[in-house]
């Protein structure tokens, strides 16, 4: 699509309105991102639910346009996507280093880190974006959305539709969260028996948001964590707990946990790890190709004598992003000398440069391929946790180099968790930022006016993330750390990450399990590829790792959502307007993930405030057996009236 200057000057696009908007919107799904990546180690995309609302809102307003929504879209999926930061911050937690989330040093490791990959990003969107086959899903999806909104101010009503969706999700989820708090139903279910010599048990949690995103990740991503389920359950649990001496007394109960706490979730931590890796790997050989072939064609092009670019062409002029990038890299320093302190000695300075230069090299490379990852497969399953563990391994490996392993390695493992958050954060902005990009050139956007716009974005979570990690962490704590409850937050690739960076670094590690899982995380991938060429259903290794890694309570619900959806999805496809009915239970599938998260956000300040870990309830542990079996009944008639009514919102 080719727009005029003369054309775009008649439409508002990076207005302040805009702005604000898409900062009140920020507030929102930042804090459910965070909840639900601290939860069960998953995010969602926030780009369409935002173009939704900021549809429905500016359409109230008189000269709002696509331009102007689209800006909207952009600072709220920005800043939903910093979100993912709490994949590695609440380590430091969680090795005792920090005891809450200071705020200027969290938003600084933040927003930094966001800048950079904003920055790093702006050279890349000529050779990923203008002239790149890549097919970016989510980009393409939103623009769709957009325009569908355009036509709307102008006397359709699908972007009421749209926002009616997503409430019905959220009223339903909050709705249903607040009658857990209260203990008039049960969260979830657990039941432990007997296998042979050894035991195993089932634990399904009623969550609706674990629903919503078992229907946003889809079928094979359901079906691959219900085959790491089984792995857990089914297999190693039985197998240790057979093999394993136990104290006298302990019940059944106690023997799966125990088992799964300190043997399966490191199984599941090498799964991870190998399936992480291994899908960087079999991308760098297309991102290098691609990379080039763009490179080519934007050369060929420049040579032709084209004159001065069109509007929807021009970039932030790349002195400024030079300048930027060494402007950033001040600040990073002198945060990464402060908490380094006196832990290296006289090699400070040489570890602090060695840092600096890793974050400029690393993170580079990493907001090309993180760029490339989600133009191929979507911002939503580009493996970014990958990238948290490479990034933790690559700075601890640096220190290692640099100090060597073993003594005192506390405060050498949260200074790599500082240098790995400063990547990381890189890394998630740039797997947002071409996505947002692409959905600026299918409606004709301004390029920097984008870019200024996910700065602002990144400005936004930066602000907002450190008040909610805080929240959250008073609230429920974190699994692992000395006493946090049964309410504690798995935050599951935070505690992987740490824990690497503690075995690299101190040299004590047992990498037994992780071994074990290595292997078993390499045969995956060889069945997943099988899979592939025979034309089955892909089981992707990375989701089966995740679902040997969690709890059951976090895994089996999503395992039912991707189901479900899957069957709604089939009956859209013999609907008239298919496409609408797909559109529909997604967005009702986001509102279930945002209702319960922001219900969950709210219960954590008032646990705060009343020191009270569960200062809703309104009846006692007899009523247990009625909040159970009556709760799992009202969930699934809740379930299925949530589909009815995505379908009655497509009509």
């Amino acid at each position: 699509m080719r727009v005029t200057e003369g054309s775009l000057a008649d439409r508002s696009e990076l207005t302040v309105r805009a702005i604000l908007l898409g900062g009140l919107i920020t507030l929102v799904f930042t804090a459910a991102n965070v909840y639900l990546g601290l939860k069960v180690g998953l995010t969602f995309a926030t780009s369409i639910p935002a173009a939704v609302i900021s549809m429905a809102v500016l359409r109230w307003f008189s000269g709002a346009s696509i331009l102007e929504n689209n800006i909207v879209q952009t600072v709220a999926s920005a800043a939903g996507t910093l979100a993912a930061i709490c994949f590695v911050l609440p380590g430091l937690v969680m090795i005792g280093w920090w005891q809450g989330f200071p705020y200027w040093t969290t938003a600084l490791v933040t927003g930094l880190g966001g800048v950079l990959g904003v920055l790093f990003s702006v050279p890349l969107r000529r050779a990923l974006v203008t002239d790149s086959p890549l097919p970016y899903p989510e980009g393409v999806a939103a623009a769709e959305v957009l325009r569908v909104g355009e036509s709307t101010r102008e006397g359709r009503d699908e972007s009421s539709r749209g926002m009616a969706a997503i409430l019905t999700g959220s009223f339903v989820s909050a709705g249903w969260a607040l009658l857990t708090a209260l203990k008039l139903t049960a969260a979830d279910a657990n039941g432990f028996f007997s296998v042979g010599r050894g035991v195993s048990g089932i634990n399904p949690g009623f969550q609706f948001a674990l629903l919503g995103i078992g229907h946003l990740v889809g079928l094979s991503v359901g079906i691959a964590m219900a085959f790491g389920i089984f792995i857990a359950w089914g297999v190693a649990v039985p197998y240790l707990s057979a093999t394993m001496p136990h104290a006298a007394g302990m019940s059944l109960e106690d023997i799966a946990g125990d088992v799964w706490v300190h043997q399966v979730r490191f199984l599941g931590a090498g799964v991870i790890g190998v399936a992480a890796i291994w899908t960087l790997v079999i991308v760098i050989g297309p991102i290098l190709k691609g990379l080039a072939a763009a490179m080519a064609a934007s050369r060929a092009r420049n040579a032709s004598g084209a004159g001065a670019l069109p509007i929807e062409e021009r970039d932030i002029p790349i002195g400024l992003v030079g300048l930027g990038v060494l402007a950033a890299l001040v600040p990073i320093g002198f945060l990464l000398a402060y908490e380094l302190g006196g832990a290296a000695g006289g090699h400070a300075p040489l570890v602090i440069a060695g840092s600096l230069v890793f974050v400029l090299v690393a993170g580079a490379f990493i907001a090309a391929v993180c760029g490339y990852m989600a133009g191929l497969i979507g911002a939503s399953n580009s493996p970014v946790s990958g990238i948290g563990i490479l990034s933790a391994l690559g700075a601890s490996l640096l220190l290692v180099a640099v100090l060597g392993s073993g003594g005192n390695s506390k405060p050498l493992v949260a200074y790599a968790l500082i240098v790995t958050a400063v990547v990381f954060g890189v890394a998630t902005i740039s797997n947002d930022n071409l996505q947002d990009l692409k959905t600026g050139q299918l409606v004709g956007a301004t390029p920097w006016r984008q870019q200024v716009a996910l700065l602002f974005g990144v400005v936004f979570g930066a602000a907002v993330i450190p008040p909610v990690l805080n929240l959250l962490n008073a609230g429920y704590g974190f699994a692992g750390v000395a006493g946090a409850g049964k309410e504690a937050l798995a935050a599951p690739q935070a505690a992987l990450i740490s824990t690497l960076a503690e075995g690299v670094l101190g040299g004590k590690m047992d990498w037994t399990m992780v071994g074990y899982g290595a292997l078993l995380g390499v045969a995956l991938i060889l069945l997943d590829f099988l899979m592939g060429r025979l034309r089955l259903l892909r089981l992707p290794p990375l989701a089966v790792g995740i679902a040997i890694y969690l709890p059951m309570s976090a895994t089996l619900m999503v395992v039912v959502g991707a189901v479900a959806g899957w069957l709604y999805d089939r009956a859209a496809g013999r609907a008239r307007d298919g496409e609408t009915w797909k559109r529909m239970g997604v967005l009702v599938a986001t509102g279930l993930i945002v209702g319960e998260s922001l219900f969950g956000v709210l219960l954590a300040g008032i646990v705060t405030a009343t020191k009270n870990p569960e200062p809703l309830a309104i009846v006692g542990a007899g009523f247990r057996p009625y909040a159970l079996w009556g709760g799992a009944l009202l969930f699934a008639l809740l379930a299925a009236w949530n589909y009815r009514r995505s379908a009655q919102l497509s009509r």
